[in-house]
This record gives structure tokens, sequence and C-alpha cells, in this order.
């Protein structure tokens, strides 16, 4: 059963990665965990093998690995970026990317994207404009 996003707001300033995936159930699952004007994280859980379309977006993209290993398929590598546990990965915008979730066991990352800003299957014309008050 999926959880209401976001998880945490101004009466759960904190929560475990175990008690999300107690609360998700088994992967494939994915729940935004925070969500603001500017920035959402969304903690995404996957079995190996599985993996996500090629698309890019029109804002730079990163991910910390915070469980198990996952390659990152990157538009102008020669070689896919390996991430494990604890490592950053980083995506300019406009450049495509497939996600491998690797290691014979599931994986989890935590994404940190723009609201309102989904996969793009066409390169855009330019950078998503952020402005702040």
């Amino acid at each position: 059963m999926a959880m209401q996003n976001p998880v945490l707001h101004a009466g759960l300033n904190q929560i475990s990665i175990d008690e999300i995936k107690r609360q998700l159930g088994t992967p494939p699952s994915s729940c935004q965990v925070v969500m603001a004007d500017h920035v959402v994280g969304v903690f995404i859980w996957q079995e190996d093998g599985q993996k996500n379309d090629n698309h890019c977006h029109d804002y730079d993209e990163w991910w910390m690995v915070l469980e198990g290993e996952i390659d990152w398929v990157i538009e102008g590598r020669d070689e896919p970026v390996h991430a494990k546990a604890g490592d950053f990965v980083y995506v300019p915008a406009q450049v495509f990317h497939h996600i491998y979730p690797k290691g014979g066991k599931p994986s989890i990352r935590l994404g940190i994207a723009l609201p309102g800003h989904g996969h793009l299957h066409e390169r855009p014309e330019r950078k998503v404009k952020i402005s702040f008050e």
C-alpha cells in the first residue's frame, strides 16, 4: 500500500528507511519523502534488473544511493556510472539517462528533483528557470 505523500511534514520531522520500507511493503515502490515549493525528495525502491525508461529532464537531477547498487547509463559517457550505498550521482539538465538497479538485491535511492516535472522523452529546448522570492 502506498503511503500518503509527502511523508515528512510539520507534524512528522523524522522517519527511518526501515519504517518507509515497512509502510510501502515490497519493491518496486516509491513515495515523496519531502515536497516543498522548490524541491521534492523521492524515495525509490527497485528490484535488481528493473530499469527506468530512457529520459531526460529540463533541470539538473541528482540522487544518493541508500542501499544496494545501481548503474546509470548517461548520454555522452562511454561506461555506465556504477554507484553503491553512500554514493551521489548527478545528471545535468537535458542529458538522457537510463537507471539500472544491480547487485542481486533491491536498491534504494533518494532522488532530488523539481516538483511538477516528469520524465521527458524528447530533449527540451532549454532548461527550466527557477526564481525565488
